[in-house]
């Protein structure tokens, strides 16, 4: 549980920073950014521990959670230049967030005795992304998710390799393997600039 503790700090930790930068850039206000920065970090486990059936989401047993959130937020919000001298700043910390989070909720899932192998990268797919749709939307954008930017599948290429490390590693090897497998993939694609095709529209009246 200890080992779970620290991944989940570490995603709140860099998903906190991603969701205030997008407040701060969307000129909010530090109420609004700090709101911001805790549907960035906790949204995604929130919507997982509801479709697990859990009475009370994690979010609210912990409140822990959330002051480490806040007071990343506020210490991001005020030496906010000094973190944007640190280029990619943003993709690195939203990255890192999206390889933490998927690893912890595949992991989470097996826990919970959970079998299935659709089962178990959903609910790596879904703690991963969740935060960022959830900030994005908020913030009036379309989410990374629904563009040509590859995250998703970073997603559920990290949860899927949970599937073949779990019980033939430890869980430290098993969660790191995940994390690392998914952060990359998300680095590297937007490093080379990887991404999907997109179908360009050019007729108006087919949006009709």
């Amino acid at each position: 549980m200890i080992l779970i503790e620290v991944f989940v700090y570490a995603g709140i930790i860099a998903a906190s920073i991603s969701g205030t930068l997008v407040g701060i850039k969307k000129k909010l206000d530090l109420f609004g950014v700090v709101f911001l920065a805790a549907c960035t970090a906790l949204g995604g486990g929130l919507i997982r521990d509801m479709i697990l059936g859990q009475s009370v989401p994690n979010v609210f047993i912990k409140p822990q959670y959330f002051i480490v959130c806040t007071v990343i937020s506020i210490l991001t919000w005020l030496f906010y230049q000094r973190t944007m001298q640190f280029q990619h700043t943003l993709i690195i910390t939203d990255a890192i967030g999206l390889g933490v989070f998927t690893a912890v909720g595949s992991y989470s899932a097996i826990d919970h005795g959970l079998k299935g192998a659709f089962l178990i990268v959903s609910m790596g797919l879904i703690t991963g992304i969740g935060g960022g749709i959830m900030r994005d939307v908020f913030a009036r954008e379309i989410p990374f998710v629904f563009q040509k930017e590859i995250y998703a599948i970073a997603a559920i290429i990290g949860a899927i390799s949970i599937l073949f490390t779990y019980g033939e590693f430890s869980k430290l090897a098993s969660l790191y393997i995940c994390f690392t497998i998914t952060t990359l993939i998300r680095i590297i694609s937007v490093r080379y600039k990887i991404n999907f095709p997109i179908r360009n529209v050019n007729d108006k009246s087919f949006l009709m």
